[in-house]
């Protein structure tokens, strides 16, 4: 076996039991009654031990047998089967997502052990997880009458669920699809016909059904993204009696790939006989041509994108645990500083230890990025207050997309890093970092590329709510540093960092106005990747830097030979070293858009040909 789970939870259990408030939540009515703090690490504990007893001996299954299709059928390896269908019958899947239920894990607990789930094979994470954005849109928009005929299925895992977007002829830019609706005889059924790839999860054979939730343009709507619906569209069409028959939605392919091979990525025709049916979510067109389908289906794209950070961060995270327990077996060279003492376990070596110090922190960056988000969204969902719900989602409004941009991009970064800890070794497939670096790659493209996020983030976060809700974001920033700097000793170079990034970055911001408004239009996207990361690396400083408060204050409190005592220091020292080491970048930006290189501007294509 290449594959090594190795995960570790005290990060996690820090974050909800001492950093977040989440005594908040855990007093809504939802939870009230079913859990206190106290639950949660037996709780973390069980779904640890289920992640490697049970999910991670599939890893090698998923990237040695793969999925594969044969006549028109997706096959996944048997051991997913057993997996997933352990996961649902456990209460571990969608089940939690029911909003009928009573004692339902708190959304900012389940998403974390969704964290430790998926690290143990994020192939069959996949599986387990795409019912949950059809569970969510249908809950949300569909009629009762729907939600009574699909949601019971897929809640407790009979029937998986997809989300069908992406064309041959319309990748990112979805206004431009190809499939059409045509309203039936019967109210809310349309015929769809229409080809879709890229489909997570398009088909496989573990399921009873699948239920696709479609993008279609109604015939006679409006062109482009305003135009399109959302259908409810099943492999197997839901008769009155709850028989299934087929729904002319045919699995023509799918995709052979670097990484995720466990992971079925699917062509899909549909209609190809005239005889595919769907429900419209919602209602049809209004009269100026205009649907529902792009409002409903960022519900289901920005839950994916969180869920994209999150399966970032958890096997950047345990591809460096990996390394990690490598690096103490090991031994190779001698330390500079003590060269007569012989050969030593690589582990000590100073450039090893960088790379474990930059997964460390960058990893523990991107978990508080995403719990902040995990725990807003409890707030937004079951806050009795409809005015904390709706600051609630403006704060997911601005933070998403970062949580699914900057942990994807640096999950490349920081697999390759571990992988370079093994020396040769990580070159080699026995070895587990070579599988993480190829399943890591998919996350910067999925859910709308990178690019797309950071032009998210400049051209419509920093406006949205006439620019209070990003200003909400940086003032939270502005709040910490009245409150700690010069208050906080020992973190006071660190704390100068903040200010002088923070200080950066309100200029990038007011460079990148001046550009708009003088006509130079061409270079904002030049820059708007560049400027997300620099926003993430910004937010996360300062949110390590908040943790390191808690983290500092219990190293001062308990002896050195507390079997806490390293956690803590490794909390202050990955604030240092991301304060130091990574958030700088912030103010080297701003110096490069300060420049106004137009050399990609001017350059003509054919530049390029050589």
């Amino acid at each position: 076996m290449s594959y090594k789970y190795a995960y570790n939870t005290r990060d996690i259990k820090f974050i909800l039991k001492e950093w977040l408030p989440t005594e908040q939540v855990l007093a809504y009515d939802r939870y009230k009654d079913y859990y206190s703090l106290d639950d949660f690490d037996t709780i973390i504990d069980q779904v640890r031990k289920i992640s490697e007893e049970v999910i991670a001996p599939t890893a090698d299954d998923g990237d040695t047998i793969g999925a594969q299709w044969r006549d028109g059928q997706v096959y996944i390896p048997e051991s997913f089967h057993k997996a997933v269908r352990f996961l649902h019958d456990n209460g571990w899947a969608t089940s939690n997502l029911d909003m009928e239920a009573e004692g339902t894990l708190p959304l900012v607990l389940l998403n974390f052990l969704y964290e430790i789930m998926a690290a143990a094979n994020p192939a069959l994470f996949a599986y387990h997880g795409t019912g949950s954005g059809v569970v969510s849109v249908i809950n949300h928009y569909a009629s009762d009458e729907l939600k009574k005929k699909f949601l019971p299925k897929l809640l407790d895992g009979t029937w998986g669920g997809t989300m069908c977007l992406t064309e041959p002829t319309a990748g990112s830019d979805v206004g431009d699809m190809l499939s059409k609706a045509f309203p039936t005889d019967e109210p809310g059924i349309y015929k769809l016909k229409g080809q879709k790839i890229f489909i997570t999860c398009g088909d496989r054979d573990d399921m009873e059904n699948i239920i696709h939730l479609y993008l279609a343009r109604v015939e006679g709507a409006k062109p482009g993204t305003k135009g399109l619906s959302l259908f409810i569209t099943p492999k197997y069409w839901v008769n009155e009696d709850g028989s299934l028959t087929s729904n002319d939605v045919q699995c023509i392919g799918i995709e052979h790939k670097l990484g995720l091979k466990g992971s079925a990525t699917a062509a899909l025709v549909v209609g190809e006989n005239n005889n595919c049916r769907g429900y419209l979510i919602g209602n049809p067109p209004d009269e100026e041509g205009v649907g529902e389908g792009m409002m409903q289906m960022f519900n289901m794209m920005n839950e994916a994108r969180l869920d994209t950070g999150r399966l970032s961060t958890a096997v950047a995270a345990n591809a460096y645990w990996a390394a990690k327990d490598y690096g103490k077996e090991r031994i190779q060279g001698r330390l500079m500083t003590n060269p007569k003492a012989g050969r030593t376990t690589i582990n000590k070596h100073e450039d090893v230890k960088r790379m474990y110090m930059l997964n460390k922190a960058t990893t523990e960056a991107c978990r508080a990025l995403l719990g902040k988000c995990y725990f807003y969204e409890d707030m937004r969902e079951f806050d009795p207050d409809p005015e904390r719900r709706k600051w609630a989602q403006g704060k997911m409004d601005m933070l998403t997309p970062l949580c699914k941009a900057y942990p994807s991009d640096e999950a490349w970064i920081l697999t390759a890093e571990s992988l370079q800890s093994y020396g040769g070794y990580g070159y080699c497939e026995d070895y587990p970092a070579a599988n993480s670096t190829r399943d890591c790659k998919i996350w910067s493209i999925w859910e709308g590329t990178n690019f797309i996020q950071s032009m998210d983030l400049l051209g419509r976060k920093w406006l949205q709510g006439k620019g209070k809700l990003f200003a909400g974001v940086l003032g939270e920033i502005d709040e910490y540093l009245a409150k700690y700097k010069g208050n906080f000793p020992g973190m006071e170079q660190e704390l100068e960092n903040l200010e002088k990034a923070l200080a950066a970055y309100r200029e990038i911001q007011m460079t990148i106005g001046g550009f708009m408004g003088a006509g130079k239009i061409g270079l904002m996207p030049i820059y708007a990747r560049r400027i997300l990361t620099a926003t993430a690396q910004l937010y996360c400083g300062y949110l390590l830097m908040d943790q390191a408060v808690i983290a500092k204050q219990q190293t001062e409190e308990l002896a050195p030979d507390h079997y806490d005592y390293n956690f803590y220091l490794g909390k202050v020292l990955s604030a240092r070293y991301y304060l130091n080491n990574v958030v700088p970048n912030v103010w080297h930006i701003l110096e490069i858009i300060k420049m106004a290189d137009t050399s990609i501007l001017e350059a003509p294509i054919e530049i390029f040909d050589f």
